[in-house]
């Protein structure tokens, strides 16, 4: 069966020990939304290289996208580019398009360190997308896009990988309600079972001082089976259900 969809893997014991709050994934989440591209999971492992290949083999098994964040600078914690080419069976190499890249930013106060050339090492077979908003590019094997960890170059390199990709943008509506989550059930139920294409979800909201109590949610590919079924829930519901729609 043909792969869809993406996946992604956020990398770094400092996100685990909360020592950083991850802003990459939630930030992939909202873009990928908005393009089109179906998210299937997102998994946060530890900077070691056999939790990053278990994930890594995880993510492609089921999506045809895969994106890792952190893990792919010159220390001895940036392994990210050793476990993928591990979980592709792949060597280690380094590519000359990016060491002439580094070598070309020495000058004589800010000379190159053999460290600094690990940004050069790639999985084999591996590709650099350029990109304008910054001299690094965008590191890339069979689908799979190694971005940085730092969230303002993740969200640059992001946007030069999703210019490259296709997806169909969701339609999405919202119906503010002012009955309880077991008030709307049954009518919830019998618009899901009638319409499977139509993904419905339901939000209880518990702050008193909000104007609603439950909160759905109507997304497809396309907008007239969401309209279509936002009338028949609002149609099931009582006339004064309903707060306000979006």
């Amino acid at each position: 069966m043909e792969r869809t969809g993406a996946a992604a893997v956020i990398i770094g014991n400092e996100v685990l020990t909360a020592k950083v709050q991850d802003l990459n994934g939630p930030h992939l989440i909202q873009r990928l939304r908005e393009v089109g591209i179906p998210l299937l999971s997102v998994e946060t492992v530890l900077d070691d290289v056999d939790a990053i290949v278990d994930a890594v083999a995880r993510a492609r098994r089921k999506a045809r996208y895969v994106f890792t964040s952190g893990g792919i600078g010159p220390t001895h914690d940036d392994v990210t580019v050793r476990a993928v080419a591990m979980a592709l069976g792949r060597r280690v190499v380094r590519l000359q398009e990016m060491l002439d890249l580094i070598l070309s930013r020495a000058t004589e106060e800010r000379q190159v360190t053999p460290e600094a050339l690990r940004l050069a090492d790639a999985p084999e077979g591996a590709v650099l997308l350029q990109q304008s908003s910054t001299w690094f590019p965008v590191l890339t094997v069979d689908d799979i896009f190694l971005l940085p960890g730092v969230p303002q170059l993740f969200r640059m390199q992001l946007d030069t990988v999703l210019a490259r990709l296709g997806g169909t943008p969701v339609a999405v509506s919202c119906l503010y309600l002012r009955l309880g989550e077991s008030d709307i059930a049954a009518v919830l139920d019998r618009v899901a079972l009638d319409m499977p294409h139509v993904a419905i979800g339901s939000y209880p909201e518990f702050d008193p001082a909000k104007d609603y109590r439950v909160k759905v949610t109507v997304e497809s590919a396309q907008r007239g089976p969401v309209d279509e079924a936002l009338e028949r829930i609002v149609t099931g519901l009582p006339e004064d259900a309903v707060v306000r729609r979006e």
